[in-house]
């Protein structure tokens, strides 16, 4: 039987490397937080629901388009007309239209299904920066697939 021993070097190496692949999730994670808005800059409810997601921990980088240069960044991220509304953002290679909850953004950062996206089309009132929540109206956040159906993601009911 052969004894085999490995040098202190080896040992450490191989422990720097495990440290190391261990913080790869934490890493993940928070790339995942980094959010791009795009909206039009006299948007009052885009701010709002800007103010939401950063108070959720959400890191937000605004840009500013109005008119036909905002319409052609939501079609260049493939949100279908149907399903627009005032603001689009970008996050872990997901795009989000409108106001779509946290919850649900979580939701799909941790499933991460082969998608577009999310959208809350038109600005129902109470969803997140369009109103109170204990007020709100009944309404659908939609999946956005890669061949540009929808399916509802969560349905949130009336208050």
């Amino acid at each position: 039987m052969t004894q085999r021993t490995f040098s202190r070097r080896t040992v450490l190496s191989v422990s720097v490397g495990l440290l190391g692949l261990s913080a790869l999730p934490v890493i993940a994670d928070r790339l995942d937080t980094r959010m791009v808005v795009v909206k039009d800059p006299n948007c009052g409810c885009c701010g709002a629901w800007i103010e939401i997601v950063q108070s959720a921990g959400f890191e937000v980088t605004t840009e500013h388009r109005a008119g036909t240069a905002l319409m052609r960044y939501k079609i260049d991220n493939g949100i279908p007309e149907a399903m627009a509304s005032c603001h689009t953002a970008r996050i872990g290679g997901y795009t989000l239209e409108g106001h779509v909850p946290v919850a649900d953004i979580r939701r799909l950062l941790k499933e991460r299904p082969d998608a577009i996206g999310l959208a809350v089309p038109g600005m129902p009132y109470g969803s997140p920066g369009m109103g109170p929540e204990d007020a709100r109206e009944a309404y659908d956040v939609f999946l956005i697939q890669k061949n540009g159906n929808t399916s509802v993601f969560t349905h949130y009911d009336a208050a």
